[in-house]
């Protein structure tokens, strides 16, 4: 992606169209996410500019990713990248393996409505490996120490959603505020990983919060606004009858506690679309935003969200590079 693809130029035309992405957290799910994003950067044409990205849980890992390969290279640096971090993120290794197939089998029986005892992880010995290996995955790809010059003025937007355990606040981190630490905060279920420390406080995953932050994409000021949203959700939006088994109502109620954020910052978009059009809002100040959704479309369970077989997440990239097929095609 060129310097007048990422941000602001003096090559820019009246009929360049600002866009933002907003990557929504769901696990493992997100591979998906990693396929899309992969097909939009390789079709990526001149008469779009990406001014933000962000992400949530797995969501903001394909956001960082996909904002570090271009502020450092181009498109296709961020395709290797995405297909590079997601090979790292699979079960590759027997025993890792192994401990996938445990774990996933473990999530299957829980959604069954089957009683598990269940443990704190600050009460489970090394518990923290899991969080070590996060951030070694990260820093293997990304260099932080880099963020605060990548972070220029044309440079598009980095937001990653964590919640705030001890405010009890949403917290976005943006641009160079982004560490590794963010990044596993917003990944750090509860009761799979221990509280990440930022600053004092403690952070849990940001599917608690905006998921993925919206607000901050919508904020840039002058050439940075968004003329479009895309939104690659992972919930499925809709669900036919009513859910009646114990692993039907548990993977409804997750898909409804990843999606209630996400619809909420999307009707204010909408408001203030309809506040601009009514003339109760400048449009010298204010822009109009389109919001266009690249939906998975299919679903698998929430127990699925923990799994990691090289298969399942190869499934996942490809189904996710035929939505943004038919996203593109449908403009």
């Amino acid at each position: 992606m060129s310097e007048s693809d990422t941000g602001a130029s003096d090559t820019e035309t009246p009929d360049t169209t600002n866009v933002a992405i907003a990557c929504q957290g769901g696990g493992s799910h997100t591979a998906f996410t990693a396929g899309v994003l992969q097909h939009l950067l390789e079709e990526w044409d001149d008469d779009h500019r990406l001014v933000g990205i962000s992400g949530t849980s797995g969501g903001a890992f394909n956001a960082l990713v996909t904002w570090y390969g271009l502020v450092t290279g181009d498109e296709s640096k961020s395709v290797a990248l995405l297909d590079r971090i997601w090979a790292d993120i699979a079960a590759n290794e027997w025993s890792d393996r192994w401990t996938n197939e445990w774990v996933t089998a473990l999530n299957r029986l829980e959604s069954t409505g089957l009683p598990l005892p269940m443990v704190s992880p600050y009460q489970i010995p090394g518990a923290d490996l899991g969080k070590r290996r996060i951030v070694e995955i990260l820093e293997r790809h990304v260099d932080f120490g880099s963020l605060p010059d990548l972070c220029t003025r044309t440079a598009p937007e980095l937001v990653v959603g964590t919640v705030d355990v001890n405010d009890g606040c949403f917290e976005t981190f943006t641009n160079e505020a982004v560490t590794p630490e963010a990044v596993l905060a917003s990944a750090a279920v509860p009761l799979v990983f221990e509280g990440v420390e930022i600053d004092g406080h403690y952070h849990w995953d940001g599917l608690f919060s905006q998921n993925p932050p919206i607000n901050d994409l919508m904020s840039g000021d002058g050439v940075q606004k968004p003329d479009e949203l895309w939104v690659i959700q992972i919930n499925p939006q809709e669900f036919e009858g009513v859910p009646a088994t114990v692993e039907a109502i548990a993977d409804r109620r997750n898909e409804l506690s990843g999606n209630i954020s996400l619809n909420q910052e999307l009707h204010f978009v909408e408001r203030v679309n309809d506040w601009i059009e009514a003339g109760y809002l400048p449009e010298s100040e204010f822009s109009h935003t389109e919001i266009h959704r690249i939906e998975m479309g299919r679903r698998y369970g929430y127990a699925t969200k923990v799994d990691r077989d090289p298969d399942f997440i190869a499934e996942l990239m490809e189904l996710g590079r035929g939505r943004a097929e038919e996203f593109l095609a449908s403009r």
